[in-house]
This record gives C-alpha cells, structure tokens and sequence, in this order.
C-alpha cells in the first residue's frame, strides 16, 4: 500500500502546472519532433551567419583605420629617417671641407643619392607625403647642389693657397737666400735687420699654414701682421745694403712680400665665402628640411591621434554590436530549446508516469497527451491502447475466475473471456515495450537537456567577457566551435530519439490496425528487434539477426510483428530461467518465388516431449504458479496459420534449445482469418 500511494504521488506530480504551461506545449507539441530540431540547427545556423557577417563587417572598418594608422606610422618611420640622413649629410659635408678624404666624398655621394631616391620613390608615392615632397626635393636638391658649389670654392681655395700663398712663400725663400749670401760679413749693418724680417717670414708662413688648415682667424691676422713687418723692414734694409745684389734681393723680396700679401687678403675672403656657403646654403638648407620635416612629424602625430581614434571607436561599435545580437539571439535561442527540450522530456515524463501507474495496476487515470498530433503523442495513444486493453485483461480474469466456480453456466462466457484474452496477451507484450522505449528515448533526451543547460551557462560566462572588452579573437571562435558541438550534441542526441520514436511507432501503428500492405521483411524485422532490444538489454543475453534485404512482403506486418515479439518474449521467459546466458537467433531466407521461412532459435533449456506435444494447446502453460496464460503460443499459431496463412513447427529437446519454422507465402491468401483473431 505504502509504494502504490507513493505512485500516485508521482503521477499526480506528472501533471502541468497550470493553463499556460498546457498551452505553450500544445503550440510546440503542433510540429513534429524532427522538425523541431531542425528548427533549433537552423536558428543556430543563423546566430553563427549573422554573427559572422557582424564580424567580416566589423573587420573592414577596422581593416581601413588599422591601414590608416600603420599609412601614417610608415610615413613618420620615413620622415624620420630623412632626417637621420640630412643630418648624416651634413655631418659628412664639414667633415669633408676640413679633411678631404676620398671615402667621406664617396660616402657622401652615396647618401645624397639615397635621400633625394628616397624622396623621388617613396616620398612622392606616399599618399601622406605626397603633398609635402616637392617642397622637401627642392630643399634637398638646393642643399645637395651647394655642396657642388662648395667643392668648387674649395678648389678656389686650394688653388689660391697654392698660386697666391704658397709660390711666393718659396719665391720670398729663395730672396731671402741669395740676400743672405751676398751678405758674408756677420757684422754688416743689414744683418740684425734681415734677421729680424727672416724671423717674421717663418713666423707668416707657420701662421698662414695654420690659417689654411684650421680657419683660426687669429692665425690669419698674425700672418698679415708678419706680412706687413716684412715689407716694412725692407726699405730699412734697402737704406742698409752695401751691394747692387742686396738691393736686388730686396726688391724682388718686395714684389713677392706685397703678392703673398694680396694672396692672404685673397684667400681670407673665399674662407668668407665658403662659410656662408656653409651657413646658408649647407646649413640653412639642412635647418630648413628638418623644419619641414618637424612640421610634417607633427601634421603625421596628429593624424595618427585621429586614425588610432577612429579605430578605438570602430572597436568600440564592433563590441556592441556584436553583444547586442550574441546576447538576444543566444537568448532567444536558449528559450527556444529549452521549450523544445520541455515539450519532448515533460510528455515523455508523464507518459513514464502513466506507463509506471498502469503496471502498478492503476487503470483510473486517462493517459495524457493522446490528442497530440506529434510522436509522442501517438506513444501515447498506444499506451492509452494498452491501458484500455489491461482493463479489459483484469475484466476478463475477473469473469474468468467467475466463470470457473460457475462452470455449468460459463461456457459462452469463457468464449467471450479466451477471446478478450487473445487480444490482451497479443497487446501485452506493446506494453512492455512502451515502456523499453520510452526509456531509451529518456537517455537522448535527458542528455540533450544537459547540454542546453550548459550552453546556457556558456552564453552567460560569453556575455560577461562581452561586457568587458577587448574581446579577443580567440574568444569568439571558442565560443562558437562550442556552440556548433553543442548544436551537434542536440540534434544527434534528439534525432536518435526520433528514430527510436520514429521505430515504435511503426511497430505501434502495425500492432493496432491488421491492414495488409507492401513492406520489407528485413526493415520490419529491424524495426520490430529495435523495440525489443530494451528488454534484451536487461538480461545476459545476445542477438543474432541474419535477414537478408530485398525479401518484399505484401502481408499483415502486424500479425508478423505480434508472431515475433511473442516468441522472443516467451523464448526469454521459458528457455532461459534464473537469468542464465544464451544466443538468440533469428534468421530468414526466400523459399523458391512464393514463399519465406523465418527460423527463431534459442540455445536454452530445451523442451521435454510432453510440454513440445502440447505447446500449442490453449492454456496449456508450465509457470502457471508464475502467472502465465498459457495463451502465448497458441497465439502465435493462430496468427501464423489463420492470418498470415502459413505453417508453423517447433523442434525441442531438453538441454539442447528450441527452434521454431514460420513458413509463410510472401503475398498473403486471404484477409478473412485477420477478421477472426481479432
């Protein structure tokens, strides 16, 4: 009493909550399973093709200011460099005008090719630089054509200290030697004077050299200063000379001293020139190219603030787009699988409900859902079937039992009993399939609801990074590699509870109505051990199944089902008790063009003489202490003979198994019999 009352507890508890509950599953409950998983792979497929699209968007728009700021940033590295160069050219220029070295002219040759190629290749084609690269050629080239001008000046140079500084300085030289030998006396009064302006004309030409050298002005100026103490000791020295040789000397000493001195004055004044070429044109060029190029540094810093700008925008819009939709059609998703969830797990629920009530006797309570128009509502019908048939069984053992302590009066009415019998022991076993099935497809489905409720919680922890940016890339295609797995675990796990649905209802529909029809033995009988391999799953037993494909039968698929459900189960009751192991086999193959013969074998215990001479009686049965009807294989018989119009035979022996022939025409003969064991 105590577990019958707890089981009616849970069937109460099976119920719906309320009207809306009811509504929205007789709404989803319209459309049939397989298109309801269809339904869910599709909104999945769109949430992955909109978010997608959402991304190849957002991926040119950043694509374009990404192309922007790295434009600028290439355009900023080459101002840069023209800097480095120009201010490496002009290094290289003083270096060369105060040492001419012919690997600093040659390397300035090279720069100088490569800032004006640089600017004539790169800066012209590049579209930031475009506008400003005439401006900083004309530069270049007026700073690199005054290093022309310079080299010019510096031969100018060269050749004035050569012509105007040096040859006179020898010419005076030699003067100064032949005065010096036509003066042999050490006491001549020319002496201390000629001594005095030798010392001035070594103490110019160590000045001049140095003034040529290092453009010290103070060296010039004393070279000029000895210069000008020459001359003016000359006619002092002139007053002193005691020979025509001396005077002669002194005069060309004269001529020479005013020519090195206009030589200085010469070559003082291209030093002028070559520094303000040098600060002019060398200088001011290069000053005036590194101001442009500041200016440029400057204009390219500030486009890069507005490039990096436009992308952290674009980002930013990227994320929230991409959010907005993720989050609602994630959302919408959610709810559309946990409602397709709901309306496949709460019927199967109840009619587990139902099914566990009606083995517990319980025959008051109408199956739910049998106006569904979808899978399980046929399951359901069918189980309404079978609780209706059960009351009739309980009804026909009742005035069974009545009928045996009235026999004299129960001979009609046993008639009527065996008859109800028949068709309760034929639906019995449907029952005890129902039940197999529905809790096979209870795995798939249980599984499928598992996997929503973890995608849920993905699209959760998915929606926290959104809020919380950047989001990387990686994250995305995580999230959806796991939403296509998990889309993948649904429809799998649901359409294999479509297909175990799909099986017992044609087992059901065949069970139900005994019309005749075109089918293929080896599918019937694939469908037919689908829905008994519930009941084999339980005990230690194997099956063999060896029917070929492309036996076409125009027969009474249900009779054939009801023959083979009772033989597999009568076979796991009787030839294999206590639960011991065994080899079930069925098999099939053509008999010439008309005829079939299905071979079901078992290795169990056997059959003694007597029980296999009598295996056909009605109510003839070896566990009646058990609760057995011993209407089994009379059934059976009756079916394979009258319906299918064929033979059945039965070889047994104890210990070594039993084999039943069905030896049936592949088109039936005749429909009356179907009428009569109904």
């Amino acid at each position: 009493m105590i577990a019958l009352d707890h089981q009616s507890a849970f069937v109460s508890g099976a119920e719906p909550a309320g009207a809306s509950g009811l509504g929205v599953e007789r709404l989803v409950r319209a459309l049939p399973i397989r298109w309801r998983i269809v339904s869910i792979a599709a909104l999945n497929g769109i949430v992955v093709i909109i978010l997608a699209g959402l991304i190849w968007s957002g991926a040119k728009v950043l694509s374009t200011a990404w192309d922007e700021v790295r434009r600028v940033r290439e355009s900023d590295t080459l101002l840069a460099l023209l800097g480095t160069e120009a201010g490496r050219l002009q290094s290289l220029i003083h270096q060369y005008i105060s040492e001419q070295r012919p690997e600093t002219f040659a390397e300035i040759l090279l720069l100088r090719e490569a800032v004006l190629g640089t600017l004539k290749t790169r800066g012209v084609n590049d579209p930031m630089l475009s506008g400003a690269a005439p401006e900083l050629i004309e530069i270049t080239e007026r700073f690199l054509g005054a290093f022309g001008d310079l080299r010019a000046l510096q031969s100018a140079i060269m050749r004035s200290y050569e012509d105007e500084v040096r040859s006179p300085a020898k010419q005076m030289a030699g003067v100064y030697a032949i005065i010096e030998s036509a003066t042999p006396a050490k006491d001549a009064l020319i002496e201390p004077v000629l001594g005095k302006s030798r010392e001035s004309f070594t103490a110019m030409l160590m000045a001049a050299n140095a003034y040529y050298l290092s453009l010290a002005s103070d060296a010039g100026e004393e070279a000029r200063t000895n210069i000008r103490r020459i001359e003016d000791a000359i006619p002092v020295m002139r007053d002193l000379a005691d020979n025509d040789l001396q005077r002669s000397g002194l005069d060309a000493l004269k001529q020479q001293a005013t020519a090195l001195h206009s030589g200085l004055d010469n070559l003082g004044d291209l030093f002028g020139k070559r520094a303000s070429l040098l600060r002019t044109e060398i200088d001011g060029n290069q000053a005036a190219m590194i101001t442009a190029i500041d200016n440029l540094s400057t204009e390219m810093g500030r486009r890069e603030r507005d490039a990096q700008t436009r992308f952290d925008q674009s980002l930013g819009n990227i994320y929230r787009r991409v959010a907005t939709v993720a989050v609602s059609f994630l959302s919408f998703m959610l709810i559309g699988s946990l409602v397709v969830a709901q309306s496949i797990r709460q019927p199967l629920k109840r009619l587990m409900a139902a099914m566990r009530a009606i083995t517990l006797g319980r025959y008051d309570r109408p199956t739910h859902g049998t106006s569904a128009r979808d899978e399980i509502g046929d399951m359901a019908r069918a189980v309404e079937v079978f609780r209706e048939n059960a009351i009739a069984k309980d009804r026909a053992e009742a005035d069974l039992r009545a009928s045996k302590e009235r026999a004299e009066q129960a001979l009609a009415e046993l008639r009527d009993t065996q008859k109800n019998l028949i068709q309760a022991e034929k639906l019995a076993a449907l029952g005890g399939l129902v039940a197999g099935i529905a809790h096979e497809v209870n795995n798939p489905v249980g599984i499928s609801l598992t996997v929503a409720s973890s995608f849920a919680r993905r699209c959760e922890a998915f929606a926290a990074e959104l809020r919380t940016p950047p989001l990387r890339r990686s994250s995305l295609d995580d999230f959806v590699a796991m939403s296509r797995a998990a889309a993948d675990q649904l429809v799998a796990n649901l359409q294999r509870a479509g297909e175990l649905i799909q099986s017992f209802k044609q087992v059901a529909v065949d069970r139900s109505h005994t019309e005749r029809r075109e089918f293929d033995l080896a599918e019937a009988t694939d469908q037919i051990i689908a829905s008994l391999r519930p009941v084999l799953r339980k005990l230690p037993l194997s099956l063999v199944v060896e029917v070929p494909p492309g036996i076409s039968m125009n027969s009474y698929p249900g009779s054939y089902g009801q023959v083979l459900t009772n033989l597999f189960l009568n076979t796991v009751v009787h030839a294999y008790p206590d639960g011991r192991a065994g080899t079930l086999s069925v098999s099939a193959l053509a008999v010439g063009r008309d005829d079939v013969e299905i071979t079901v074998a078992d290795d169990g215990v056997g059959m003694a003489e007597e029980v296999r001479r009598r295996a056909f009686d009605p109510f003839f049965t070896t566990r009646r202490d058990h609760g057995g009807t011993g209407l089994g294989l009379h059934i059976i018989f009756n079916i394979v003979t009258q319906s299918l119009g064929g033979r059945l035979t039965l070889d047994s022996a104890p210990g070594r198994g039993t084999t039943f022939r069905i030896r049936i025409p592949r088109h039936a003969r005749t429909t009356a019999a179907v009428a009569a064991t109904e």
